[in-house]
């Protein structure tokens, strides 16, 4: 099992769950430092964890990843696009081209790499997942509802960053049914809550193992589980 941005926040803490469970953990981490003291800290736990180089925004780090994972394993059962960035909260009136491009490189063009790199040995799995971490105000059902906060966010990169992973997300296990591309948001949308990370400067009202739980459970899913699905730990989350 593969996790981007494992080494903070969700990614670790799915990578913490999971590793209890048995699975071996391949740790992305952009920076080696942070990712060697994560893994460390797994591998103290009793996990089988190995930490790897993985910086999404490039092309040269992925491929050096894939080659260092082949070293341990001919196939992925699980992929994790985890790593995210979430922009500066910039008015659209005053958002350009380039803050909308750093935004997307993460969210949207490195799912994109990642999972394209490391196709050939997802489908060399009997089951092979790939959860793709997403947001609820990837959803037009969160942000056109205006008892939601995310209704009165105005920003343009990062909620379009997450619309646009949806889609690809959706188009990917349409195309790949022998692969299941799902999508989580770590929050409750029912409820108005979501999960306190870095990201947000810890201001959720849900821990971080609460907004692992749709995670854990998609990439746990059998061989008869869905795909093509928007999950929040409490069900479906409207599009």
């Amino acid at each position: 099992m593969l996790i981007t941005g494992g080494n903070k926040g969700l990614g670790f803490e799915a990578a913490r769950r999971l590793g209890e469970l048995g699975w071996t953990i391949f740790l992305g981490s952009r920076d080696e430092e942070r990712g060697r003291a994560a893994a460390a800290k797994l591998t103290d736990n009793g996990a089988n964890a190995v930490m790897v180089p993985l910086d999404v925004t490039s092309d040269d780090s992925v491929k050096d990843a894939v080659r260092l994972v082949r070293e341990h394993t001919d196939r992925l059962d699980v992929l994790i696009n985890n790593a995210g960035a979430p922009g500066r909260i910039i008015a659209p009136a005053d958002a350009t081209a380039d803050e909308i491009h750093s935004v997307y490189d993460t969210n949207v063009y490195g799912p994109v790499r990642v999972t394209h790199a490391f196709l050939p040995l997802l489908q060399a799995a009997d089951n092979p997942r790939v959860v793709m971490v997403s947001s609820a105000v990837g959803a037009f059902s969160v942000v056109t509802d205006p008892e939601q906060r995310a209704s009165k966010m105005h920003e343009l990169a990062y909620s379009s960053s997450k619309a646009a992973l949806n889609m690809i997300t959706v188009r990917y296990a349409q195309a790949l049914p022998e692969i299941k591309f799902n999508l989580v948001t770590p929050g409750e949308v029912a409820n108005h809550k979501f999960a306190a990370t870095d990201m947000n400067n810890h201001t959720g009202q849900l821990t971080v193992t609460e907004g692992t739980d749709p995670i854990v459970k998609l990439a746990m899913l059998d061989a008869d589980g869905p795909t093509g699905i928007f999950i929040d730990r409490l069900g479906p989350v409207a599009w």
